[in-house]
């Protein structure tokens, strides 16, 4: 007499659940990790600087604006407070959030880890158009451009960073499918021209425009004011708004797009909205603080890494790392060369450039093998 084998459905369903919960364990930790974080850094940073203040009186001060209490509203603490740090650090936080959800939706709608708006050549294109407000804006203006509202530079830099997105997604899409090494060489090729077009845009500025150039081109959240945070918001959010409605169809495309389509997802609607919102988001914060680079690739591999590809989790939490990593990168560059400020896109960069560089050594092993 024969004995029966459990059945292979029956033998996976435990060690599946054991998988599932692990996950959910794992999910929540990074959830309640990186929340603890933000909170903890963004009270640091707002008291970091020449006039040092604790955390706890950051937290007293901020308190009592959200209550209204005008009895603890006074002194030199609280204008420091609510109108140089405050808005520095929401600016950083916004434009940190808004870098890294655009590399995970880039990575999500090419389907490959090593898409940023960055590497792909989408901030060059910002960039370039934000230098070509800056410049010529201001020589054919006759002067009036640095009077024009700050919602002109984010203008700019956002149709110069969707005419680049639109470029990229035209040369590396054949027949409804995306070509993962088109879209880098295009991006090597875009990025490369956007830059020299900017260096001519140098050359031919006068000194203002020059020094003005040079430290957007860098990064810094030195600018932070209300009046750019109130610009740059209504730009970002819709970003940020955004991700869980794009969240399934990004899960669906990871099938590839003719089984996304079967699926009953919109392919197109969701490329044409991710292509916008990216090009938005990278745009306002490419003119609003610079030039900051790697964000958008460090931090959803991280995510990823940590609580795997489904998108209803790896855009938040990349929203929340994001805002992180920019933050203390900020915190960073205020106090290595302190009493002078260190550009925020060069600790960026001595960041994200060894970790790009093991993600490639990492993916090359994994081809090997």
């Amino acid at each position: 007499m024969t004995i029966a084998s459990p059945a292979p459905t029956a033998m996976l369903a435990p060690a599946l659940a054991s998988l599932i919960a692990g996950r959910r364990r794992v999910a929540v930790f990074t959830v309640v990790g990186l929340a603890f974080a933000c909170i903890v850094l963004t009270l640091v940073a707002i008291g970091q600087g020449a006039i040092a203040i604790a955390p706890g009186r950051v937290a007293e001060i901020l308190m009592a604006r959200l209550s209204g209490d005008t009895t603890l509203l006074e002194g030199r603490d609280v204008l420091v407070v609510l109108n140089i740090r405050l808005p520095r650090v929401l600016l950083g936080l916004l434009v940190g959030a808004a870098l890294a959800v655009s590399g995970a939706l880039m990575q999500g709608l090419f389907r490959n880890p090593l898409a940023d708006p960055g590497l792909v050549g989408v901030s060059a294109g910002a960039g370039l158009a934000a230098a070509a407000t800056i410049v010529l804006g201001d020589r054919f203006l006759t002067g009036m451009a640095m009077k024009l509202p700050f919602a002109v530079l984010p203008f700019g830099a956002f149709c110069g960073g969707l005419a680049s997105t639109l470029a990229l997604y035209l040369i590396a899409t054949r027949q409804g499918r995306t070509s993962v090494a088109s879209m880098l060489l295009a991006g090597v090729a875009l990025g490369a021209l956007a830059g020299a077009l900017t260096g001519l845009l140098a050359y031919i500025s006068d000194d203002r425009q020059l020094r003005d150039l040079t430290f957007w081109s860098l990064g810094s959240l030195g600018g932070a004011s209300w009046t750019k945070l109130a610009a740059v918001a209504p730009i970002v959010l819709p970003l940020l708004l955004a991700m869980p409605f794009l969240a399934r169809g990004l899960n669906g495309l990871m099938l590839g797009e003719a089984e996304a389509y079967h699926l009953g997802i919109p392919v197109q609607r969701i490329k044409a909205m991710a292509i916008v919102l990216v090009a938005l988001a990278v745009g306002a914060s490419v003119a609003s603080a610079g030039l900051i680079g790697f964000v958008g690739i460090v931090v959803p591999h991280l995510i990823r890494l940590a609580i795997g590809p489904d998108h209803r989790l790896l855009l938040p939490l990349s929203a929340l790392g994001g805002a992180i990593l920019l933050v203390a990168a900020d915190i960073v560059a205020r106090l290595i060369v302190a009493p002078s400020e260190l550009p925020i896109g060069i600790v960026t960069a001595a960041i994200g450039a060894p970790f790009f560089l093991w993600l490639l050594l990492r993916r090359s092993s994994a081809l090997d093998v």
